[in-house]
């Protein structure tokens, strides 16, 4: 057995949490392989509503093992707030979830590095979280950072020291003064001793022991393929590798054990923060789609920027990622429109056109082309099959599927687990 990767194909929010919930109980194994506390997966079922943070979404099936990798920012005390929040549910967490100790750690000056920053830019801000991701990546980077396993070192606190010592340098350079570093250390060390009763791991020898052992592994992603530091819409990115190739380098697997790839995508587009967005609506079209849709950042709560579906940033996405099969979410937003449409083109500003992302979406202004489709008005609830979606909805799934050559073998028609049309086996 090898490793499916399940990630989104847009710029994060696409529902991943459910899916992992939903196709977990084919796995032995579920693997966050990149992101942090800046990620917010969204499970709902039994009428209750979850949001996963740091830990795999796995965590709900006590059969499970779930590992934290070590392409993993971790912030100790959010986890323990996640962990303490799941206690209830009698999950058997201790037992199921296992830390790579190569995983990053975030420490309180890190949050404080990223607030700074961030107001440094102004009018320029990228719309970070301000959970510590960036400045915990660039640490990791500059060969400087802590990670899961410092925390057994006799000489730990000396390593924070330091750590600390320089970002307090960093913050008196952005004239970043109105904190309460200590305050925010004590939540921080008792976090640390919470987190040591934990399995702390080699998770790169634990995934690939569970591969030769034909144990089956979903490889979970954070944000969006368009987020991707090296490939997104830079610079309004993430700060790790969000397609494919950053669950081999996160979990510490070679390339060719990658099996399946499930890519996620809304059945339109939302973005959280600054950065382009060619499809935006600004009007009560996107407020409609907002409404319905729920659109709040699960991490943030800050509202999300709503268009319509942007094929050629999809079929971008579904190339760079090597995408087998595809997700289509909240298909039940739609269900109130009596036009739907579809950018197939952009068209440049020197009235070419084309499919292709350009190098610079801020110098680069783009006209989406679009494609109008007839709404299916209805509520589609009901479906528990392919064969009972209404007609205009079918269309638009085969329009979807002859454009992006791949099927789309599940659709999401509501937040609930067991709102999910599975279309045809999904594990090959």
């Amino acid at each position: 057995m090898g490793i499916d990767v399940l990630l989104g194909l847009q710029w994060g929010d696409e529902g991943k949490g459910k899916i992992v919930d939903f196709m977990a109980p084919r796995y032995q194994v579920v693997a966050r392989f990149q992101g942090g506390p800046n990620a917010g997966h969204t499970l709902e079922f039994e009428g209750i509503k979850h949001v996963l943070h740091q830990i795999p979404s796995g965590i709900f099936r006590r059969d499970i093992k779930n590992v934290i990798g070590n392409g993993v920012v971790l912030d100790p005390v959010i986890f323990r707030k996640e962990v303490e929040a799941l206690e209830k549910y009698n999950l058997g967490i201790r037992e199921n979830l296992f830390v790579s100790k190569k995983a990053q750690l975030i420490i309180p000056s890190h949050r404080l590095l990223d607030a700074a920053s961030e107001q440094s830019k102004g009018e320029s801000k990228i719309g970070s979280t301000l959970k510590g991701i960036g400045p915990t990546y660039q640490d990791k980077v500059a060969r400087q950072g802590l990670r899961v396993g410092d925390v057994l070192s006799v000489n730990f606190e000396e390593k924070y020291r330091n750590l600390v010592q320089k970002h307090v340098a960093s913050l008196d350079h952005y004239g970043y003064t109105n904190y309460d570093l200590a305050s925010l250390e004590k939540d921080f060390f008792d976090a640390l001793e919470f987190l040591k009763s934990f399995q702390l791991v080699d998770s790169e020898y634990q995934i690939n022991q569970f591969i030769s052992e034909g144990q089956s592994v979903l490889a979970e992603g954070a944000q969006g393929s368009l987020l991707d530091i090296d490939f997104g819409s830079y610079p309004f990115v993430t700060s790790s590798n969000t397609m494919t190739a950053g669950a081999c380098t996160g979990l510490g697997v070679a390339p060719r054990h990658i099996g399946e790839v499930f890519g996620i995508f809304k059945a339109y587009c939302t973005r959280v923060g600054g950065g382009p967005f060619p499809t935006e609506l600004i009007n009560e079209v996107g407020e409609k789609l907002r409404r319905i849709g729920r659109e709040f950042g699960a991490t943030t709560g800050r509202p999300r920027r709503c268009g319509w579906l942007d094929l050629p940033a999809l079929k971008y996405a579904i190339m760079i990622d090597g995408a087998t099969q595809l997700i289509m979410m909240k298909a039940d937003v739609l269900n109130s429109f009596d036009t739907i449409r579809v950018c197939t083109h952009y068209r440049l500003p020197d009235g070419q056109i084309t499919e292709n992302l350009p190098f610079d979406f801020l110098e680069t202004q783009v006209e989406p082309v679009y494609k109008e489709f007839k709404g299916w008005e209805t509520d589609i609830t009901y479906a528990s099959s392919f064969e009972q979606l209404p007609p205009e909805l079918l269309e638009y799934i085969e329009f979807l599927e002859t454009q992006t050559g791949l099927p789309i073998t599940i659709i999401s028609t509501g937040p609930d687990r067991i709102a999910t049309i599975l279309k045809e086996a999904v594990v090959k």
